[in-house]
């Protein structure tokens, strides 16, 4: 991502307030992130953030649902490698909502992206979470 973006700098805001413990103040950057985006790029990255600060398992698979849509309608490249991380969402929210089928359809997805992800911890994490949403919803696949 685009450092040099202003949303990507109010959502980087937020994730320092999120590691600190200030949940209202990262929901605010998120938020304002949100008003400010201008494409479905930067709508993609606000929502994903948005979607995390959520109080409410549906408030947060609608936030996540944002997400996704604007990556899928967008045509901009930049948002290809973070497609594994847009499932994965998409899978734990159903996950924690006690739909293991849709959760488990989700998380293949993301499977099926992660050669998009960047080397290093991120992909590693983000690679990894995938796995073990797949490991515990596999029984529920339709």
């Amino acid at each position: 991502m685009d450092p040099a973006n202003p949303v990507v700098r109010l959502c980087a805001e937020g994730m320092s307030a999120e590691g600190r413990g200030q949940a209202k103040t990262a929901l605010s950057f998120f938020e304002q992130a949100w008003e400010r985006s201008t494409d479905d790029y930067e709508r993609c990255i606000a929502a994903h953030y948005v979607a995390r600060q959520q109080p409410s398992l549906i408030e947060a698979l609608r936030w996540n649902r944002k997400a996704l849509d604007c990556a899928v309608s967008s045509s901009d490249q930049r948002l290809d490698e973070f497609y594994p991380s847009l499932y994965l969402n998409m899978g734990k929210a159903y996950e924690e909502l006690g739909n293991l089928g849709e959760a488990s359809t989700f998380y293949h997805l993301g499977a099926q992206q992660m050669n998009s992800l960047p080397a290093g911890p991120y992909g590693r994490l983000i690679s990894q979470a995938i796995e073990r949403g797949l490991k515990r919803t596999e029984p529920y696949r339709e």
